[in-house]
């Protein structure tokens, strides 16, 4: 019980530590902000073009239905990208504490080595959930005045697809950063995550427009189905409101499957319960090397 009071202690100690900095908070939130500002300054229209390239010949709908349906494609974006993006840059707590000592002055306390660490990841995962819930907030707002198609199921499921994409990005980021101890070596593991993450898991372009080989490739890796789970509860409402406008339930397959809302594996389709799967054992694995680093470490000192 001592122990569990120690870390409740300490997760309040470093989400303090990192909400005390508002630049930090708002560099979180500026990667979510600038990719929603391009899009609807800029790449909206695309997207609204590559919706409409899948409607029948002749075909119109209803302005807001096609307007939210891009922007619910963007969001499910933004949010799989930032779970893990911010997840490796609200984890500069761990690093301060290293530069400036502080873990050293926790381990010499009567603290549990492996408790320090799990205050770390506790924290990291709260301090990215308010991040990824003002960015949410931020998005809802646009889709309401743009045009709003999402059911209160699917709001919820959002919140919990969030949850899991948290969770996986808050491990590995554990993970990578458990080997940084310095600014610039965090500075460059959150640049190489930030350049290379949203392409390789499908989030700025359709995993569809990829060739077949790349496709199946990043079939295999699990921040696809990170993306995969929030494409189908954003774009799901959105898609039924077509059907009833009259669009062919084959055109809007067609356009789930352009639009990644569909994965497929070597040409076999992935069920939503198997995307929520593959997640979760991912983080089972994360979570398993995660421990043994921490143990490792701590045997060591």
């Amino acid at each position: 019980m001592n122990e569990c009071k120690k870390l409740i202690s300490l997760v309040k100690r470093n989400i303090k530590c990192y909400f005390k900095d508002k630049v930090t908070f708002f560099m979180s939130l500026i990667t979510p902000l600038i990719l929603l500002i391009l899009f609807v300054t800029f790449l909206r229209n695309v997207y609204i073009e590559g919706f409409s390239a899948g409607f029948p010949e002749g075909f119109s709908v209803n302005k807001r239905i096609i307007e939210g349906v891009a922007g619910a494609w963007l969001m499910s974006s933004i949010l799989s990208v930032s779970a893990v993006t911010v997840a490796f840059c609200s984890n500069v707590i761990m690093i301060d504490d290293k530069i400036h000592s502080a873990i050293t002055d926790f381990k010499v306390s009567p603290i549990k080595g492996t408790t320090i660490s799990l205050s770390y990841f506790i924290s990291n995962f709260f301090v990215t959930f308010i991040v990824m819930m003002c960015v949410m907030l931020i998005g809802h707002i646009y889709l309401a005045a743009v045009g709003w198609y999402i059911t209160v199921g699917d709001v919820f499921m959002i919140i919990v697809d969030c949850v899991c994409a948290i969770l996986f990005g808050t491990l590995l980021a554990g993970v990578a950063e458990s080997f940084v101890s310095t600014h610039g070596g965090l500075s460059a593991v959150v640049a190489l995550i930030s350049a290379m993450y949203g392409f390789i898991c499908g989030a700025y372009m359709p995993i569809s427009s990829f060739s077949k080989g790349l496709q199946n490739f990043l079939g295999l890796l699990p921040g696809t189905y990170c993306v995969g789970i929030m494409r189908n509860h954003y774009m799901g409402g959105y898609i039924d409101a077509l059907i009833k406008a009259g669009v062919p339930y084959e055109n809007a397959e067609m356009i789930k499957d352009s639009f990644d809302a569909n994965l497929y594996v070597f040409g076999n389709k992935i069920p939503l319960g198997a995307m929520y799967g593959i997640i979760l054992g991912a983080c089972a694995v994360l979570l398993a090397a995660y421990i043994a680093i921490v143990v490792i470490k701590n045997k060591k000192k």
